[in-house]
Order: C-alpha cells, then structure tokens, then sequence
C-alpha cells in the first residue's frame, strides 16, 4: 500500500472518527485513501477552525481529535488551533502534508521548516522521512497527545513520502496506567488539611479531565471544605451546592479575593496555573498550597507548594477522603462570596433596559436551558461575564479556553460539541469581533445539519480591550469597527436568525431557538458600559 493509506489504517485502528481540515495538493495521496476508510473527513472553511474543532472534540472526549492542513500557508493557518489545544491541555494530532524531501534543503515553494515552527506549540512533533516509521509516529503521537497532562502532537508528512509503496500494520493500542500518590504522601497531605482553620478548594479544568468531578463531590460533603473553581473547572462541583464558591478568574479584585486572602491553605486539584496566575489570587505568596494533580506544580513565586500529591486524582481523593479526621468545619466564613455573587444575577432578572445588560442576558440563558446543555464561550468581554456569572450544574456544560485563549474558537467550538453530544442543547457565545474571525463555519454547521444556537453580543468593538484601556487610561484606543447585517448574514447561509430589538424578547427568543432544532444565530445587543460599573463595584470591595 501507500504510505498515505498506512497512516489512515493506523489513525482507523487508533480509533479516529473525524478529521477536521482543508486538503491541498500536497495531501492528495491521504485524502484519496480516506476516500477507502471509515474516518468521516469534516472540510472546515479555514485551517485554524479545523484546529479548534478538534481541540474541543479532544476535551469533551478525552480522545485526540486530529486536523489536517497542506504544506505553507494552511499548517501555519493550522498552527493558532493547534497551539489553542496544546495550551488547554486537550489532546490533538495535527497533521500537514509537506514539500518532497528533495526539495527541502533550499528555499522552495511554501516550504517552511513545519518540525520547527511547531515544535514551541506541541508536546512531541516529528517528520515521516521513511515510510516504514509511520505505524511508530503514528502510534507515538496518539500516545503523547493523551499522556498527562494532554496536548498537541504533530506529523509532517512530505508528499513524495505519502506516495511511496510500504509493507506495514498498525501497532497495538496500549492505555495509559496512573500510579497513586504514597499512603504517606496521602496522610502527610490529610494532617495539613486537619491543620487548617479555613482551607479552600481552587477547582481547575485537571478534575474534568480526570473524570474526578464525582471524587470531588464526595469529599467536599464529607469534610465541607468550600469550593471555587477557575473558568476552565467550572461544573466540578454543581453551582447549587452551598460548598460551591463558583468561579474566579476575573483580574484584580472581585468577592472570592476575600476567601483567598482569609484562607490559610489552598487545596489546588487539577490546577493548570497558565489559566489563572496565582499572583491574582496569592499576591503575597502568604497561603500555603497543597497542590494535588497528575503532574508536579509549575515554580512560581506566588503558589509557594507545601506538599505535592501526584497521580490519579480520583483515587487520591478517594484516599484523601478517607485520611482526613476533620469533619465539622464551619464555613459561614466564606458564605457571603457565594451570596453577593448570586444575588448579582438575581438582581438583574427583570431588568429591561436596552440595549441588553451583560447580566440579564446571562441570566435569561441559564434560565432556558436545562442541566446538560452546552454553551462554548468565545473570547472577548462576554468570556468574563460568562465565566462569572453563568454557573454549572455539570462538568463540560460551559466551556472557556482560558490558556492560549484565541478568539473566533466558539463557532467551530460548537461544531464539534454538537458532533460529539448530538442530542444536547448547544450555545455559541461570541462577541462581534470575534464571532468574524471564523463565521465561515456557519456553512460547515448547515453542510452537516448540526442545530447549534449561536447567540451573539454586538457592540460593533473590541469590547474586552476597551475595558482594559478605560481601567487603564479612562478612555479607548482604535477598537472599533463595522459590522455586516448579522441576521442577513445568516440567513444567506441557511440559518434561522433573529435580531433582538428589546430585552423582553430575548428569554422567549432564546426558547424558540433551542425548540427549533435547527441551526440559529441571534443577534443581541449589549449594554457593555457595564463592565466598568463592574469595575468600580468590584473595587469597592472591603474584606
């Protein structure tokens, strides 16, 4: 066979259902033999969302989603997906067909060096320069995507290579086995937490990946130590339990800046500290930390570690559970974060000024929508009030990229969310400006009849940029910009689209939209002269 149909029988045996991309003349010979094979090949619109849909597919699945792109222009297109995954911790094999070997030793046609330029981006990346290699590379790139903690892998696959003749078989497909943390280990981390007065919980996005959410349930009711998650850990623990202290995240100050500074040990599960730099919220590195995840904690002067517990989060819970003698603690200390934070919202449900306050339109989407639906959240002034303000009952129910963070993701976000949980509800969140740099997927969306809502908050600005320039200079600089008409915008595509003229159409609006099951986009206007009222609230803040 080809080498190209070596590698699509190797991706086949490692269980590859999709690949998201754009083919090109130097990845004829692969996407001929997907021609032969049971891989559903997805064209996206552009490179990068081919990249972010297979990043989404990695983590709500666990299981490397793949990309492909040709040689030059479409790799590096594929390069911002790519590092989008790698930096989120979802595991993702990107694939881009490559210049023949006799032409790499010069300056050539679209030829970069692709080994090079992704290896910053990837765990592990390697070029096929033999065609007997490639039931290893393919094998090593699966593996090292989903080894803790998960990432970006990369092949480079020249085209005179893929069409060489080879004799070859898949290599067997071996799980991975997480040791557990020492009984001493464990013991040791229980009498730090019996030690302390007001321990607190920082939730990240490890204990999803980990399926660990259930673990982490248990012992919160078993000990009743308070919880706040990070925007990537939301729904580790339901928004409804009186342990949950919801979200942080926000820069500079906000209520759950009062719990870390009262708090004299930080539980940290599953932290991935690239999202949420603890000099946010440890700013005098007093706080001890227990960090317990699948890897040792990242050096930082401001998440100074007591004691590291490494290994399978579930099952060190499990025994952590079991360790701990301190059952009765009190947590009327940090009540009061979870109470200001929910009668924020409560207080905006019946608001009717126009255009939309941030609140209300948060507030009228988790009313419309049941405990399992998905919203994505894309990059911008909306990710904050989202992150903030819309609170999970379940793990991967709000889903944020909070480390590369690059805008444009939620549009093929979505895409991949519906493919992979067809019968859930599933909410774009975009902002104007971001929403653009990938509405070309609204297509792929109607070319595969997936019913995704796309709700859009306009402010025909950079809104989240603007709010860092009025904090920082009391007034804005070359952020903003012209908008087409959205809804005519959609519907040119096939969409059902609505354009909101007055807030007390939006809850009914949002509930027509999911009932349609179709493909829908929203148009909604949005007050954001409310982020520096939040700004100032949040200022204000006496512990």
């Amino acid at each position: 066979m080809k080498v190209a149909e070596l590698l699509v029988k190797c991706m086949e045996n490692e269980g590859v259902e999709y690949i998201f991309g754009v083919p090109g003349e130097e990845n004829i010979d692969v996407m001929d033999a997907l021609r032969d094979s049971k891989i559903n090949f997805i064209v996206t619109r552009h490179e990068t969302s081919a990249a972010f849909m297979a990043g989404m597919y990695g983590r709500l699945t666990g299981k490397p989603g793949v990309c492909l792109a040709t040689l030059g222009p479409g790799a590096t297109n594929l390069l911002t997906g790519v590092a989008n995954a790698n930096m989120d911790l979802s595991p993702i094999v990107a694939i881009t067909g490559q210049a023949g070997l006799e032409r790499q030793h010069k300056t050539s046609h679209q030829y970069y060096d692709l080994v090079a330029i992704y290896q910053p981006v990837t765990k592990w990346n390697a070029q096929v320069k033999k065609a007997e290699i490639v039931p290893e590379v393919v094998r090593k790139a699966f593996q090292v995507a989903t080894q803790d903690k998960f990432g970006a892998t990369h092949i480079d696959l020249p085209e005179d290579v893929a069409a060489m003749e080879v004799e070859g078989e898949p290599l067997p497909v071996i799980g991975h086995t997480m040791s557990e943390a020492d009984d001493p280990v464990i013991d040791q981390a229980a009498k730090l937490i019996d030690k302390a007065k007001k321990p607190l919980i920082l939730a990240g996005n490890g204990i999803t990946r980990d399926n660990a959410s259930s673990n982490l349930r248990t012992l919160v009711q078993d000990t009743n130590i308070p919880v706040v998650h990070t925007f990537m850990g939301k729904g580790a623990l339901s928004w409804q339990d009186e342990h949950s202290m919801l979200t942080a995240g926000m820069g500079g100050k906000d209520y759950i800046t009062c719990g870390f500074d009262e708090s004299d040990l930080i539980i940290a599960i599953g932290f991935d500290i690239a999202e949420y730099p603890p000099i946010n919220w440890n700013p005098k590195s007093k706080t001890a930390v227990l960090h317990i995840d699948t890897q040792e904690a990242e050096t930082d002067a401001h998440y100074p570690v007591k004691l590291n517990v490494i290994g399978d989060i579930k099952e060190n819970l499990r025994k952590l559970k079991t360790s701990i003698v301190t059952k009765d603690r009190n947590i009327d200390w940090i009540k009061s974060v979870r109470e200001k934070t929910l009668s924020e919202l409560e207080e905006f449900k019946n608001d009717k000024s126009f255009p939309v306050k941030p609140q209300k339109i948060i507030s009228d989407l988790r009313a419309v929508l049941n405990e399992e639906s998905i919203v994505i959240s894309d990059v911008g002034a909306h990710k904050m009030w989202v992150a903030r303000m819309f609170h999970c009952y379940q793990p991967n129910t709000c889903l944020i990229s909070n480390g590369l963070a690059s805008m444009g993701v939620a549009v093929p976000g979505a895409i991949a969310a519906k493919m992979v949980n067809p019968k859930k509800n599933v909410v774009a969140v975009c902002g104007d400006g971001s929403f653009q740099m990938t509405s070309a997927e609204l297509e792929t969306a109607m070319r595969l009849n997936l019913a995704i809502v796309i709700l859009l908050w306009r402010d025909e600005g950079y809104g989240l940029i603007e709010w860092h320039q009025m904090k920082a200079f009391k007034r804005s600089s070359h952020i903003k910009f012209g908008n087409p008409d959205f809804v005519q915008l959609a519907k040119s595509y096939g969409f059902e689209a609505v354009k909101i003229e007055k807030t007390q159409d939006l809850k009914s609006t949002l509930e027509w939209a999911i009932s349609l099951n179709k493909p829908v986009l929203i148009d909604c206007p949005v007050d954001y002269r409310e982020n520096m009222k939040l700004t100032e609230k949040l200022g204000k803040i006496k512990c």
